[in-house]
Parts: structure tokens; sequence; C-alpha cells
């Protein structure tokens, strides 16, 4: 019988990477994130699970980025009962990140009950801490390029990805063909990872796109931040910056050591306020196998910041009116302690408000960017007169030179490549440039889409 490949997820979006693999009456699924940014795309995180969950037979995870792993609650909750497999600095943060999603959902829901300004009632999360800590019980740690054997004589491997710490490239060779999901991609230059390591073969491959419609900025990253960063301070302003507590934050704390150390921005207090984001920091010292920089170096750079661990601590930020830098989560502006000081930040015309990666469709980083003067938080409107700036420099996805790079090392041509994650333009673009500079076979898959792999 010949494998299947469904698309689930990660279609004409970023978000709610699901890809189902089925081959020799088994089931895989490669990734199962949620869906983030338009309240249509969000409300399929509602509706009945796409597959049966007690169908599937394992989940591979790329990374763990909610977009590719917050979904797996759901899942165990609603029956599956096989393994997570991922790299170990993949489980290490799914621990911190899907407790933390659903502690989250609690609060927001509480919240909405408290304030009245949800139209459910009452309102509900998604999923609690607790399914998220059960889900982590399913978890199990595999080696980068090591060989895995699956039901169903599926072979699996995980390849280097660079992105964040543990992402990974995954390769499945079933019927005797080998299918490649890149997962997201990281950049050949990154200040902390290595680069993405090249696949030789494929005869399938699935391949994001989410720059693959434009070019990163040719600038130096430290030059960017410091452009925006001096002439706040300045002012008297704070510069808060959106960044994912994965990844980006880290990213962002070197930037920040080395300006400081250069003297290229004023000493100004810079304060680290997502506890999840403390905790990733960690989990990077102690996974310095796959850093460019030791755990010594690491470890001094994330000094430059303060950490800020209570919620108290964090109101107190926003009371003080002094010049200082705040790094909090969410990355798109879709939750957690961020909200609180946009709500506060955003109103003044001397303080900046800093993006440090793409922010989806129906975000409100994506609304900020696009020049929205009011935002809506926990049923307000807030006025924005802060200056917006978006530091596309500091992406941790490849661009569009930077994937066909990527691709043009691969040694035989896929008999198809699937063009995923990314927005509409984004993936048409990207799968024209294949098509004409390469010369392959793509598509852009929609929502639900089966392909047959020969």
């Amino acid at each position: 019988m010949a494998a299947k490949l469904t698309f689930l997820g990660a279609v004409g979006t970023v978000t709610g990477s699901k890809y189902l693999v089925e081959s020799g009456g088994r089931r895989l699924l490669i990734d199962c994130g949620l869906f983030q940014g338009y309240k249509q795309l969000r409300l399929r995180n509602w509706a009945k699970p796409p597959v049966d969950p007690a169908s599937v037979d394992a989940v591979l995870l790329t990374h763990a980025h909610i977009d590719h792993s917050g979904y797996l609650p759901v899942l165990v909750r609603d029956g599956f009962r096989g393994p997570v497999m991922c790299t170990g600095a993949t489980r290490d943060l799914c621990g911190i990140l899907l407790p933390d999603s659903g502690h989250l959902q609690e609060r927001d829901a509480d919240f909405a009950n408290r304030h009245g300004f949800s139209k459910h009632k009452p309102a509900l999360p998604l999923y609690t801490q607790e399914d998220a800590e059960r889900t982590l019980k399913r978890f199990r740690s595999v080696a980068f390029d090591e060989t895995v054997s699956l039901p169903g004589g599926i072979e699996a491997k995980f390849r280097y990805a660079g992105h964040i710490l543990g992402a990974a490239i995954i390769e499945l060779t079933l019927n005797h063909r080998r299918v490649v999901f890149s997962g997201d991609l990281g950049r050949p230059n990154d200040v902390i990872l290595q680069p993405p390591a090249h696949i030789e073969t494929a005869d399938y491959l699935v391949v994001e796109s989410t720059y693959g419609d434009r070019l990163h900025p040719k600038i130096d990253p430290l030059d960017a931040l410091a452009d925006v960063i001096a002439p706040t301070a300045a002012r008297g302003g704070t510069v808060l910056i959106p960044a994912f507590a994965v990844g980006r934050t880290q990213e962002l704390l070197v930037y920040l050591h080395r300006l400081k150390r250069e003297k290229r921005i004023p000493d100004v207090p810079v304060f680290l306020d997502s506890p999840m984001a403390i905790d990733a920091s960690d989990i990077f010292c102690r996974h310095s196998e796959h850093h460019r920089m030791t755990e010594a170096e690491i470890r001094s750079a994330f000094k430059v910041a303060k950490y800020v661990v209570t919620r108290e601590e964090s109101k107190s930020l926003d009371a003080n009116g002094h010049p200082k830098i705040i790094l909090s989560a969410s990355g798109m502006a879709t939750g957690g302690r961020v909200l609180h000081h946009l709500k506060a930040r955003a109103p003044d015309p001397r303080n900046a408000i800093v993006f440090a990666g793409f922010q989806a469709g129906g975000t409100r980083g994506a609304a900020l960017i696009g020049g929205a003067t009011t935002i809506k938080i926990h049923g307000q409107y807030i006025a924005v007169r802060a200056r917006v700036e978006h530091l596309e420099v500091l992406s941790a996805h490849a661009d569009s030179d930077e994937l066909l790079a990527w691709l043009g090392r691969i040694q035989r041509p896929p008999m198809t490549t699937y063009v995923t994650h990314g927005e509409p333009a984004s993936s048409d673009a990207l799968r024209h440039r294949i098509v004409e500079e390469l010369g392959w076979p793509c598509a852009v898959p929609d929502y639900r889409d089966e392909v047959v792999l020969q």
C-alpha cells in the first residue's frame, strides 16, 4: 500500500504545523502545533481533532515552539498514547513551554471571566497546565543523526536545523522512499547556533517558507539595535521588546551584552520579564554542545539582564519612569506579561516597541508593525503613540536566498517539493524560485490536502 501525506496545518499560515504520514497501516504526526493569529485559524484549535488521536502511533517534533508543539496536550487528553519523539533539548524546552501554555490559557480564561469581556459564559481554557504536564510523560529523547526504528518499518533521523536550540530536520525512510521535513530552518550565520545540516537526498521534501518572498536586510544586528536604543534612552523612553522566550530572547541578550561591552548604547538597565525565558536561558547554557559559544561565554552574556520573576516586580517596571530595556514574552504580543507592558508603554511617544521576528497575520504584533494606532488588550483599546520598529535582521528563519542555498545542496532533486509554513505570498514566491532556479517539481498544498507518496 502506498504511503500518504496529509497537510493538517502550516499551509497558508506559519502556525498550526501538523503533517500526517500514513504507511504500512501506521500513522505518524510530524509536529503538533497550535494555530495562532487570525480568529478563523485559532478556531481550528477548538474543533474536533483532524485525526483520531488514538489512531496516531507516534509524534515526531521538529522543535519546541508552540506553533509546532502546542496542540500536544489536546492530542494526549483526547486519546493519544504513543511516544512524542524529539531531541533532548527540545524535550527540555517543551518541559517549560507546554505547562506555561496551559497556565496562560487558564489565566486568560480566568481573567476573561472576572472582567466579563468574553462572549463565552464561562470562558474555558483550551487545555490546562495539568494536561500539559501529563503530556510530558510521553516524551522520548533522540540524539541528532541517530536512526530510530518506528512502527510499520519506518525509520527516522533527526538532523540539525539551527533556528532554535534542539531544532531538527526530520528524515523519514518508508517504502524505500525518503521523505524530508525541513521544520523551521535557521540561518547560516546565527550568533549562537550552528548552521542547518546539509541534506543529500530526498524523494519528497516539505520545506518551510516563512521568509520565502524576502531577504533579510544586509545590516549589522548590533547597528540596528543601537539605532533604536540610543535615541529612545536619550529622550527618556523605555525600549520594550516582545521576544519569543525560546531563541530570540537568548540572541537578544547576547547582542545587548556586546553593545554594552562596546559602549555603543547607554548603560540603561536591562530587564528580562519572562519566567519561561529565564528557564529557557538556563537550558541554553546546559546544552552548549549546540552553540558557537562556550557555556562560560553564554552565561556571561546572559548576565546583562536582571531577571524579573514575580508579578510584583513586573508591575514595578511600569511604575518606574526611568529609561530601560524590557524583554518580555510573547514575541507576537499574543499573551503573557508583555501585554501589561504594552498597555503601559504604547501610549507614550518617548518609548519604542521593537519586534525582532516574524509577526503572523492576525496577531497584535502584525497590527503594530502594520501601523495600527490602537490595539485591543484585555477588552480595552490602547492608543499607540510609541515608535514601533520591526528588525527583521534578527529573524531566526532563513530568508529566500538562504533557503535556496540550502535546497541547492541536495544532490538529487526530489520528485516533488511541498512548500509550507508561510503566508500565501511567501509560499508562492518560494515555489516560483524553486521551479525557475532549480527546475524542481513543486507545489503549495492547501489545508487538509492529501498526497500519495508513490
